[in-house]
């Protein structure tokens, strides 16, 4: 029997137990919009830019580890979804883009908005850098597979977006139902490798024989949910836990082993004892710069005095930045199941580190008593330490999280605890602005029965404010809290440090701080949403819009204040030479301390 690739297409996903299709229409998929329409089951949620569209699905797949679906049209439809696609694939999200293309017949003849600039029909290479694979259907009868290879491809292995271009004619052709019957059949998830027993033998054995071991997270972490097996590896052997700032939520911010985010936004105390440790079990994690401060030898790590081994689903990870004693490719959660039991097997009764718990426990108390003054402070413009307070009285401990970039990434990633897995989303690797302003559209429609917010900048926020339009359009009961400074603010705080000016990083008109009145705007877009006036207001509005069941922006003014930072970042050091420092590189003495600058 013959039918619709659209309507086929949509069986599929149907099938694929897909909830949800996010998107912006023209007129390239018009015949999917058709499609989508008679679906029962499929919702498709439109958006009023690409970006948010790519986002909110990024959102979205975070919050239920299973591949979302962007729908966009060709040229600027898919150009402007590149940027949420593209952080997607940074911080490893699964996600398939299904976009219109011109016409198949039409290659090279200049129909409206092909892409040919070096070859014919050339769209789908614009994605070529960043998805783990880019198709275009040029033979309809192939179509079936690739969908199905493309779903496999983004949730397998290090899952990431992959890329289906689709030339417009395509899905109204017709062609037998007996090309899909293989989508019918096995199963649709992949296992996903484990370590070997030797493997996991040798690495309990070097955990056990170290003196000052450290297991560091990243982000593979909260991918694999790896939670449980963590904390009983890290319970039963008593070895303390630092984190990326895409580690953050993988164990609770509370724990007594938890030390807390490396690198240029960790503390002296944390990446002391990273660098003096003398085995680091890195899981999930790319050593990456920031974390990792610049790579300063000594600073946040040490290859001269540490053993790393290095565990990650990606093989290109293991050894990129620091040489491994044990490199293995495994699914974290399989792979400490295994160490844990290799452990056991080794030392029946663990380990106990009584006076470095009470050590970490110290610096903890310590640290949170330095910044009780100002986030208890009442001046207004709010601090942002009080923002982050007042949030975290209110906030159930099981609401879920998108930051932004800046102080509501940077700041909550060091001083907000975050104690039940999965409900903190940052934007690490591209680090978008306007992450969390849609992504918590998607993470909303994944989880209804969790209450989602987003601390985003007024910079972030006004990249794409039309997010508005498509939570009262569906209903999404949202909050965002908008941390309003009048700038782009850890960047003015940056070039003030480095230049003693701040062009082209705060907003202005005639010398005076300039912002569109976001709750005006907001309530324009059938929003509801209030401005802060007092310090003392904050609290009772966020509660409020909390409960209110509804989408609802609050605007809060905020000091520019940066975020305390012991770590380097080699951007200083570009900005401001130091005689002890050549390309990147220590010739003489120990590294300079940054200048409390928070820099993105």
């Amino acid at each position: 029997m013959n039918k619709l690739i659209s309507e086929q297409l949509v069986d599929y996903l149907e099938r694929r137990d897909t909830k949800y299709v996010f998107g912006l229409c023209g007129h390239t998929v018009i015949a999917m919009l058709d499609a989508l329409e008679k679906s029962e089951k499929l919702q498709y949620i439109s958006v009023r830019h690409e970006q948010i569209a790519s986002t909110a699905a990024d959102g979205y797949a975070r919050a239920t580890g299973r591949a979302s679906v962007v729908m966009c049209h060709l040229g600027p439809g898919l150009t402007n979804a590149t940027t949420g696609v593209a952080n997607a694939s940074l911080d490893s999200i699964p996600m398939v883009v299904i976009a219109g293309d011109v016409p198949s017949y039409y290659y090279g003849k200049h129909p409206h908005q092909e892409v040919n600039m070096h070859s014919d029909g050339d769209q789908y290479e614009i994605y070529k850098p960043f998805v783990k694979r880019a198709f275009r259907i040029d033979t309809p009868e192939l179509f079936p597979d690739i969908l199905d290879r493309a779903f496999r491809l983004a949730e397998s292995g290090r899952p990431g977006p992959v890329l289906i271009s689709v030339p417009m004619d395509m899905f109204s052709r017709e062609i037998d139902t007996k090309y899909f019957e293989k989508t019918f059949k096995g199963t649709l998830d992949t296992i996903k490798p484990a370590l070997d027993r030797n493997t996991a033998k040798r690495i309990a054995q070097m955990l056990i024989d170290a003196k000052n071991p450290v297991i560091h997270i990243g982000g593979g972490v909260v991918l694999s949910k790896a939670f449980k097996e963590l904390e009983e590896l890290v319970d039963f052997l008593n070895i303390p836990v630092s984190r990326t700032l895409m580690g953050q939520g993988a164990l609770s911010d509370k724990h007594p082993l938890m030390l807390g985010m490396t690198g240029f936004w960790g503390t002296d105390f944390i990446n002391n004892k990273t660098a003096n440790a003398d085995v680091i079990l890195g899981l999930g994690t790319r050593f990456a710069e920031a974390d990792s401060s610049s790579w300063y030898k000594g600073v946040t790590f040490n290859d001269d005095k540490t053993k790393f081994i290095q565990i990650d689903i990606d093989p290109v990870e293991i050894g990129r930045n620091y040489p491994v004693e044990i490199g293995a490719v495994s699914d974290l959660k399989l792979a400490l199941e295994a160490i844990l039991e290799e452990a056991k097997i080794i030392k029946p009764e663990g380990i106990q580190r009584p006076k470095l718990i009470e050590e970490i426990k110290a610096y903890k108390t310590e640290f949170k008593k330095s910044n009780e003054p100002i986030a208890n402070d009442s001046r207004f413009p709010m601090t942002p330490q009080r923002i982050l307070k007042d949030v975290r009285e209110v906030l159930p401990e099981d609401a879920v999280i998108c930051t932004d970039v800046g102080w509501n990434k940077n700041g909550v990633a060091q001083q907000f605890d975050i104690t039940e897995p999965g409900t903190i989303m940052h934007p690490g690797g591209l680090a978008t602005m306007g992450f969390g302003s849609a992504a918590i559209l998607g993470v909303k429609l994944a989880k209804p029965d969790k209450k989602v917010i987003t601390l985003i900048g007024d910079g972030g926020f006004g990249t794409n404010p039309s997010v508005l339009a498509t939570a009262k359009e569906y209903n999404i009961p949202v909050v965002w809290v908008v941390m309003n400074n009048y700038a782009f603010g850890t960047i003015a705080g940056l070039e003030g440090a480095h230049y003693k000016h701040n062009f082209g990083t705060v907003f202005k008109i005639d010398g005076k701080p300039y912002n569109p009145e976001w709750a005006e705007v907001a309530k324009a877009y059938g929003i509801k949403a209030k401005k802060v006036e007092r310090a003392e207001d904050f609290e009772a509005i966020f509660e409020e819009a909390l409960n209110s069941n509804e989408p609802y922006l609050i605007d809060v003014p905020m000091e520019n204040i940066p975020v305390p930072t012991d770590g380097i970042w080699n951007i200083n050091d570009i900005y401001t030479p130091k005689d002890n420092v050549k390309d990147g590189v220590l010739i003489s003495g120990e590294a300079e301390r940054s200048d409390h600058v928070s820099t993105e």
